[in-house]
């Protein structure tokens, strides 16, 4: 059980500490304090000791150097069931500290602020993180607290049992040594961003726990959101990345369908509207003009309705009541659109367990981003596939060249191609797509999968534009396609096959486009 006598007070964040302060002082704890926070201490009408006092050592150079002193870390490292350890603090005038308060300076918040380097770099805390790593690894002897929350549970503590448990100063300990090493990865995270360095030998990201998940993909799995602590810094009011305005908790599988469903939306022209299912759009379409959005969630739904039962909508856009309504009409999991009317709202709000989110910073959403998979013992890490070819690179290898409407037409297939489970293959015209193949090991049966598809729910083929995600490696795929009635096709080309891929475009008086660009999804 640590007894404290002399506690350590020295914070950035202020919430909370002059209670905590008053509170131990009333119990007889000398108070010991560096600057802001003993000021703060001070005006509140306590007893406060500098930390000056304590060394015998003035603060020097704008107070870099302050607490970075032999009396500082014997008091926090000595260990008194050594008896060496208790000589030399007698010997060397070094008084025990029992307890230390302490939070970090406010990094991720100067970062964020849009302040410059020297600015950001005059925020990286160096005594903090030492003495709070020096209590922790102390932690039989030094109680350590780096987080506001924890006041309450630690005064509670020292009420009801005069002092602070083992077992409660090791949790405390393992806190820290949590947030100094995703403070420092943090930094080493801005530092490498400052000095172009992609792909680091050492490889640090932080995140901060934002959302605990009921379970996994599957209930036996156990679950947890997380987002990189400068997102959350960014925008504290939504920590989570969006506002949530009604409806049951997110499930894990909601998070993935709602993030692939919104980056899709986003993605596609003017006001996308997707539905996704199991990270698969089952349809997709968009509208020029906003006023229009319900007409696109009509055309988006026909695409597949059984699919869509349950499923995840997204809009780019405001989604009005009519919208609304029309959504209403079949279950579905969640909505998430850039924007809602009032009526919509309303009209949502009689329907308690209907996920509705709103994202009103899309801009991040569109910001390349790194990807990171795990594999066996390792981790996978590369850009996010945010590349997108337009008309002015793609080539025409075919006879026949694709009309003005089929080039709208083959522009939006691509878009929405790269947001299909590969092997992928979908059908569309000008504004919605008309058949998906999703997630197939093989081209030609994601080909006959969508083909079949747009068949079950009467959607006419003839004339339909095609895009594929990778290069047909064989004619029996085109073949598939043509039969359908698709007149453009648009791939990537690349297959030692090409020249056989395009004969049989020609045969079928198909317009195919080769754009240079594979999008694989796994």
């Amino acid at each position: 059980m640590i007894q404290v006598k002399r506690a350590l007070l020295s914070v950035s964040d202020k919430t909370g500490v002059v209670d905590l302060a008053r509170f131990l002082a009333q119990r007889g704890v000398e108070l010991v304090s560096t600057g802001g926070t003993m000021k703060a201490l001070a005006d509140a009408g306590l007893a406060v000791r500098s930390i000056d006092d304590l060394t015998g050592f003035p603060e020097m150079m704008d107070g870099r150097v302050k607490t970075l002193h032999p009396k500082v870390h014997g008091g926090l490292l000595g260990r008194l069931d050594i008896a060496d350890h208790v000589e030399a603090m007698k010997k060397h005038g070094i008084e025990k500290i029992d307890l230390v308060v302490i939070n970090l300076y406010p990094f991720a918040k100067t970062v964020v602020s849009g302040a410059d380097a020297d600015h950001c770099i005059e925020n990286i805390d160096i005594g903090g993180p030492s003495m709070l790593r020096s209590a922790a690894k102390n932690h039989p002897f030094t109680a350590v607290v780096c987080d506001p929350s924890d006041y309450g549970m630690l005064t509670k503590e020292i009420e009801e049992k005069g002092g602070i448990d083992i077992v409660t100063s090791r949790r405390l300990a393992a806190k820290v040594f949590n947030q100094t090493a995703s403070y420092d990865a943090m930094i080493a995270d801005w530092f490498n961003q400052q000095t172009g360095e992609e792909e680091p030998a050492l490889l640090t990201r932080t995140y901060e726990k934002v959302m605990p998940l009921r379970y996994g993909e599957n209930p036996h799995q156990k679950a947890a959101y997380y987002r990189p602590v400068l997102d959350v810094a960014r925008r504290p009011d939504l920590r989570e990345g969006f506002e949530q305005i009604q409806g049951k908790e997110l499930s894990f599988n909601n998070l993935l369908d709602l993030s692939a469903a919104f980056q899709c939306s986003l993605s596609l022209p003017g006001h996308g509207v997707v539905i996704v299912k199991h990270l698969n759009p089952c349809g997709a379409a968009f509208a020029s003009d906003a006023q229009n959005i319900a007409d696109a969630f009509i055309e988006a739904r026909k695409c597949d309705p059984v699919s869509a039962f349950g499923g995840i909508i997204a809009v780019n856009g405001l989604l009005d009541e009519k919208t609304a309504k029309l959504i209403n009409e079949q279950f579905a999991e969640c909505v998430i659109a850039t924007a809602y009317s009032d009526e919509a709202l309303k009209f949502f709000a009689d329907k308690k367990n209907l996920r509705v989110l709103k994202v009103d910073d899309v801009q991040r959403f569109l910001s390349p981003r790194k990807e990171f998979r795990q594999v066996m013992d390792g981790m996978l890490f590369e850009d996010m596939d945010v590349g997108y070819s337009d008309r002015s690179t793609w080539t025409v290898p075919t006879k026949r060249k694709p009309t003005e409407a089929e080039w709208s037409g083959l522009n939006f297939a691509w878009r929405l191609v790269k947001y299909v489970k590969s092997n992928a293959i979908v059908f569309t015209n000008e504004k919605a797509s008309l058949g998906i193949g999703a997630g197939q090991m093989s081209r030609v049966d994601a080909a006959e999968i969508a083909a079949s598809k747009a068949a079950r729910n009467s959607l006419d083929l003839s004339g339909s534009c095609v895009a594929s995600d990778a290069f047909f490696p064989f004619r029996d795929g085109l073949d598939v396609v043509a039969k359908a009635g698709a007149k453009a096709v648009i791939q990537p080309g690349g297959s030692v096959r090409d020249e056989e891929v395009i004969a049989a475009a020609d045969e079928q008086g198909i317009a195919m486009v080769f754009t240079g660009m594979r999008h694989f999804r796994h």
